[in-house]
């Protein structure tokens, strides 16, 4: 059965209703907290499905890399708009060199302080290849 998220006008709280398709619209719904019927339905965040290849497609706007061979900050943001992008969880290191590079810290700064640090993809122990 699905849910519907209210506020109630007088009473300014939050509750869910849960009914029917065929109940939607037809029965009168009142705040759990006060019984008002002077409510107002929430509209839920949507999520939109993207494909692989669009989700790829949008990696590739020219807008996201302007910038990022001289600007780390920019840099940084490209990289974190990846990860948003792919969807997957990132090991704890990948965000901590995404947030030096926003805070303004080039690649060589980040992999002098960060020596032990290497990406799946770089085997010599530096951030050449992220």
């Amino acid at each position: 059965m699905p849910r519907y998220e209210y506020r109630c006008e007088d009473c300014r709280k939050k509750f869910d209703v849960f009914m029917t398709y065929a109940e939607y619209g037809q029965k009168q719904v009142a705040c759990v907290y006060c019984q008002s019927t002077n409510v107002k339905r929430r509209i839920n965040k949507v999520r939109i499905a993207k494909s692989d290849a669009s989700r790829m497609e949008s990696m590739a706007d020219p807008n996201l890399l302007a910038g990022v061979d001289e600007d780390p900050r920019a840099f940084g943001k490209m990289m974190r708009g990846m990860k948003d992008q792919i969807g997957e969880e990132m090991a704890p290191e990948f965000d901590e060199v995404v947030g030096r590079l926003e805070a303004g810290q080039t690649p060589e700064q980040i992999e002098k302080d960060m020596p032990d640090f290497s990406t799946p993809l770089d085997t010599s122990g530096g951030l050449d290849d992220f």
